[in-house]
């Protein structure tokens, strides 16, 4: 009988804890495989949300994903409307004067998708050429500081490489996962498409996660997430699941 009683308060104490767990809501733009896209049921999936799923368990709390086109959404987290972005944010400086950012959890490189046989090898073969990235991102800063090249943003990275495919583009520049999964594995575009090279920034390029000015409970709530899925090696296994081994 003891027993009985003392496993009905362990199980009515576990529903009390998940009950109180806190609800950190983030905002993906799911458009970026493999970092955060939408499968086929209409999940939110990804090496992103898959991380923010092992942090929330890490840390205790619950995160809430929702879908948010790019173009609104820093002014988004700047009304109140999520705690945080989950979505291939680089840490900049220029970003640092408008939010705060947590720890880094992921390094990219810019990487150059072209059609198969181009003649475009370097960034110096980009003069002259119509390229193009999404707006906002820094693969479309990198875009435009190409001299003599026409810089073009989309709303989503998706749209470029469809108009690279269809041939109206000569290059898109994006995060160099991004223009992997697109240019060598994407059963499509793989065929007319290749990921040409590398863009090393000058300074190395990190993701993180935006937070508002001032939110140190919120990014630190995070932080400590982030510091022990990449302790007890949960983060590894994350990024074998959509890269391999490192």
């Amino acid at each position: 009988m003891r027993t009985r009683i003392a496993l009905v308060l362990l199980a009515l104490f576990l529903m009390a804890g998940n009950a109180l767990a806190k609800d950190v809501v983030f905002a993906v733009d799911a458009t970026y495989p493999p970092m955060e896209m939408v499968d086929a049921n209409k999940n939110i999936v990804g090496f992103g949300p898959d991380i923010v799923a092992a942090i929330g368990k890490a840390a205790g709390f619950n995160p809430i994903l929702k879908n948010t086109a790019w173009d609104g959404i820093f002014a988004g987290l700047a009304s109140g409307k999520y705690d945080a972005i989950a979505s291939s944010v680089s840490i900049t400086d220029e970003r640092k004067q408008t939010m705060d950012f947590t720890d880094p959890y992921f390094e990219v490189k810019q990487g150059v998708i072209t059609a198969k046989g181009s003649a475009i090898k370097s960034v110096a073969d980009l003069s002259g050429k119509t390229i193009a990235s999404q707006m906002g991102t820094t693969g479309y800063f990198v875009c435009k500081k190409i001299e003599g090249a026409n810089a073009k943003s989309y709303d989503e990275i998706g749209l470029a490489v469809e108009d690279l495919y269809n041939g109206r583009l000569d290059a898109v520049i994006a995060d160099d996962t991004v223009a992997s999964n697109y240019a060598l594995q994407h059963e499509q575009y793989s065929q007319k498409l290749t990921l040409a090279f590398l863009i090393a920034p000058e300074s190395p390029e990190y993701l993180g996660f935006a937070v508002n000015k001032g939110n140190k409970e919120i990014a630190d709530l995070i932080n400590k997430g982030l510091a022990a899925i990449k302790s007890n090696g949960e983060y590894d296994k994350i990024y074998a699941k959509w890269f391999g081994s490192r």
